[in-house]
């Protein structure tokens, strides 16, 4: 792998009350770059919460002015796997990007966060 291709480091949830707050850690180089997003407590919710943290930490790895926007995030059956999808607007000019993963171990947040990566993956090699 390239040292400049970014790595999920950590996904780390902390409840408190009715709420919880989700935070990724993001290897790139010799740097971390860390996202967080709060939100409902109920873990269904976790999907969505782990994909905008992902962008928190992607937007901060940039560290320019590109706006990430999670358009969507959903699980899904396909055949015999479930997987994680998620759309983002990315930039001024809104392209739309759509990623993909397996959800693996029964972690959808996981899958959330990888999806999110598949999305940005070539985008990102560019601009890094």
């Amino acid at each position: 792998m390239s040292s400049s291709r970014p790595a999920i480091h950590a996904i780390e949830q902390d409840s408190d009350g009715d709420d919880v707050r989700v935070t990724i850690t993001l290897d790139c180089g010799k740097k971390r770059h860390y996202g967080q997003a709060i939100g409902e407590a109920d873990p269904s919710h976790r999907p969505r919460l782990a994909a905008e943290a992902a962008l928190r930490a992607v937007e901060h790895l940039i560290g320019d002015d590109t706006r990430l926007e999670l358009m969507a995030v959903a699980t899904a059956g396909l055949g015999q796997a479930r997987i994680a999808l998620a759309q983002i607007r990315a930039g001024d000019n809104g392209d739309m990007l759509v990623g993909t993963a397996v959800i693996r171990e029964d972690d959808p947040p996981l899958a959330a966060v990888r999806a999110v990566m598949d999305a940005l993956n070539r985008r990102l090699e560019m601009i890094l």
